[in-house]
């Protein structure tokens, strides 16, 4: 049962609010309706964050709406879920988030090739507004050159 999905929800404001320091991938436990809601794309990542406790690394303020179809059996939108990760992945996210001004930010919720959702998290730094500025004004770059291409190719 080998399936590409096309479902990825991305958290756009994570990468214009934070410096990506390290990457993982991590599985998410869903229950009941959840999974068939993500499925229909209907989850968001926005003012979401990853929080260790008590050895467990948890996803906060992630929404994941109702089921349309679910039942007086349907989730919470707003509940805490837990991701699944390796111990020492875990310990290594937790040494490193004693540091001031790091966090762990969801950056991508997504269907994996065997039908299970995945989230992909990583340990941040917060931006100074100068880091900000600099970000808008290398896309405005980027665009200006793909507009001066473009023009380029059709002339």
């Amino acid at each position: 049962m080998n399936r590409k999905s096309d479902i990825r929800i991305l958290n756009k404001r994570a990468k214009f609010e934070y410096i990506i320091l390290d990457r993982y991938t991590a599985g998410i436990q869903l229950f009941g309706t959840e999974i068939k809601s993500i499925r229909e794309g209907k989850a968001s990542l926005v003012d979401s964050w990853c929080a260790i406790e008590h050895g467990e690394i948890f996803v906060k303020q992630m929404h994941i709406a109702e089921y349309r179809f679910g039942s007086y059996a349907n989730h919470e939108a707003k509940r805490d879920r837990k991701l699944l990760l390796q111990r020492r992945e875990i310990r290594k996210l937790e040494k490193a988030t004693k540091d001031t001004g790091k966090t762990i930010i969801p950056l991508a919720l997504f269907i994996n090739e065997k039908g299970l959702a995945k989230m992909e998290i990583a340990l941040c730094q917060g931006k100074h507004t100068y880091d900000k500025r600099q970000s808008l004004r290398e896309a405005d770059d980027k665009r200006e050159v793909a507009k001066v291409m473009k023009e380029a190719r059709l002339s």
